[in-house]
């Protein structure tokens, strides 16, 4: 809930409670780049820039961790069991959890939330309810969800709703639009010491069902626009825990506090370009949904000048035409390789040679291609401002694509306008990311029909009857041979159509300052995916095993 009391900006990680008593503990982060903070503490919201609501508000019944081949660590659950056909699981929800208010948090809560977003399709951002039948309380801990079909997957998407308080969100009128100011939350930091534009401190649960563990009192958030202002912050050891791209990272991080200024980065999240297939240009839609002009605007792509300059050298490239990305390289399919891989590779001059054969030519002199029917091609790509390693990115791109004839121009949004064109439609093209999980299939099943336009990860307008086929038989087994199989077929779709653009894999983006605090994850100490940022459910993990350095 929150507080009325004000609070200074603070720099310090201990601030005095009362004349003699024990110092509060405050943790300094940056879980997102923002030009001023609004204030929204629904976690349905995907467009808010208080990041910190998610995960650290609101809990998820399960965290399925990453790092360690996806072993379930149980939140709000204790434990869950399938039915022997696959078609449903049981969660036991966990004994004694209260809301931050007091009251007790129970199966009642956890069957509202799945009604809710229900009730209401825009909360359901992950499309779980075209896909289960049911959700049952059988006794006040023990919530049942029915599937439609067997699936050992899916669980990886039910667990991760974040219950909320039935006592709350059965009065609000439009759970869509609200705001939440006075929040009511189940995880370990529920109170809003403060709030400003520029900067809100989050405090506590009282009623916290891991108490004992959290050895944080409060995270303070400031608002920082960009990684170049994170940069100035980081480097003055003002900031405690953070993630994004820092140019010459040992020179102009480490090297101002070598002892203290640490940072990992395993890998993580695909960067693709996305082409809107659904464009309200005619001549960007007739363009888009041509294969052969996505094929060519790969082949424009110097994703190696992508890595070493935009990106220091720090991710991965990614030529696999699926868009498979290294770390899945168990399970590629090298006949997607041989057939479609220099689709792939750069080459400007097969680029443009390609566009000629299909028909795309230069008819009104201004150095750019027309459609075969003779519409112009013109678009922005967008990628959200202050964002220097992808704007950097973006800027190569429109190079090869401008030597290729295509007529493309680099956009900077805000990243919260960026994000709503992703979800809206109204972009042309834009650069995106989609989240990894335990197999391939998580990033894959963003071209799922049933995950159109649900978040921006899915926002191509590309779908494929067969593929969602696939997609859905892959958890219908437990047998690896068989899920080889699905996914060979999966890539060799994906690669024929090649309904996104990969260039390249971001490591997970993640520093640290061990001035203040200790017990960190990093290589020699890889518990989890260590990433303060949303979307990143393994945080609160990281979060209960941060401690003040003795």
């Amino acid at each position: 809930m929150r507080s009325s009391l004000i609070l200074p900006a603070l720099a310090s990680a201990f601030l005095m409670t009362a004349a003699g008593a024990k110092a509060e503990v405050i943790l300094t982060a940056v879980p997102h780049q923002t030009t001023a903070f609004a204030e929204i503490y629904n976690p349905f919201n995907q467009t808010g820039d208080v990041r910190s609501v998610r995960d650290f508000m609101f809990e998820q019944l399960v965290v399925f961790n990453r790092i360690q081949g996806g072993k379930a660590e149980y939140r709000l659950a204790e434990s869950f069991e399938y039915s022997d056909d696959l078609t449903s699981v049981t969660f036991k929800i966990r004994d004694g959890v209260k809301w931050s208010d007091g009251e007790t948090l129970d199966a009642n809560d956890v069957v509202f939330t799945f009604n809710l977003i229900k009730e209401h399709p825009a909360l359901d951002t992950r499309a779980i309810w075209e896909k289960i039948a049911g959700v049952e309380m059988l006794d006040d801990h023990h919530v049942k969800v029915t599937y439609k079909e067997p699936s050992t997957g899916l669980i990886y998407d039910v667990a991760r709703i974040h219950t909320v308080p039935e006592h709350i969100w059965s009065s609000v009128e439009d759970p869509v639009s609200f705001t939440n100011l006075n929040p009511v939350g189940s995880g370990p930091l529920t109170e809003i010491r403060r709030f400003t534009p520029q900067e809100y401190i989050q405090c506590r649960n009282p009623h916290y069902f891991q108490a004992d563990d959290l050895a944080i009192d409060c995270m303070r958030f400031p608002q920082i626009a960009n990684n170049d202002q994170t940069l100035t912050a980081a480097a003055k050891g003002e900031l405690d825990w953070f993630g994004s791209f820092l140019p010459d990272i040992e020179k102009t991080y480490v090297a101002k506090d070598p002892e203290n200024h640490k940072y990992w980065f395993p890998g993580g999240s695909l960067v693709i370009f996305n082409l809107n297939i659904n464009s309200s240009e005619e001549g960007n839609k007739e363009a888009f949904s041509d294969v052969n002009f996505r094929r060519a605007f790969s082949m424009a792509m110097d994703r190696q000048a992508m890595v070493d300059i935009a990106g220091y050298g720090y991710p991965t490239i990614n030529q696999y035409p699926s868009g498979l990305g290294r770390g899945y390289h168990a399970w590629n399919n090298p006949e997607a390789d041989a057939q479609f891989g220099k689709f792939t590779e750069y080459n400007v001059k097969g680029a443009a040679a390609l566009l000629a054969e299909e028909g795309y030519k230069d008819t009104d002199g201004d150095g750019f291609v027309e459609t075969p029917s003779g519409k112009p091609v013109a678009f922005d790509l967008i990628v959200p401002n202050g964002w220097t390693d992808w704007v950097n990115t973006v800027q190569l791109a429109v190079e090869g694509l401008h030597e290729a004839g295509i007529n493309a121009r680099v956009s900077t949004p805000e990243a919260a306008s960026w994000t709503q064109q992703l979800l809206d439609g109204s972009y042309q093209a834009a650069i995106n990311a989609l989240v990894v999980g335990v197999t391939p299939h998580m990033a894959f099943d963003t071209f799922h029909s049933s995950k159109a336009g649900a978040s921006r990860f899915s926002a191509t307008g590309y779908t494929n009857g067969e593929l969602d086929g696939l997609l859905d038989g892959f958890f219908k087994t437990s047998n690896e041979a068989e899920q080889r199989e699905i996914m060979d077929k999966v890539q060799m779709i994906l690669s024929k159509d090649m309904p996104h653009i990969p260039v390249f894999n971001n490591p997970y983006w993640y520093q640290y300052n061990t001035a203040r605090f200790e017990g960190f994850f990093s290589a020699d100490n890889d518990q989890a995916v260590p990433t303060v940022h949303d979307g990143n459910p393994e945080r609160i993990l990281h979060l209960l095993s941060i401690k003040p350095k003795s």
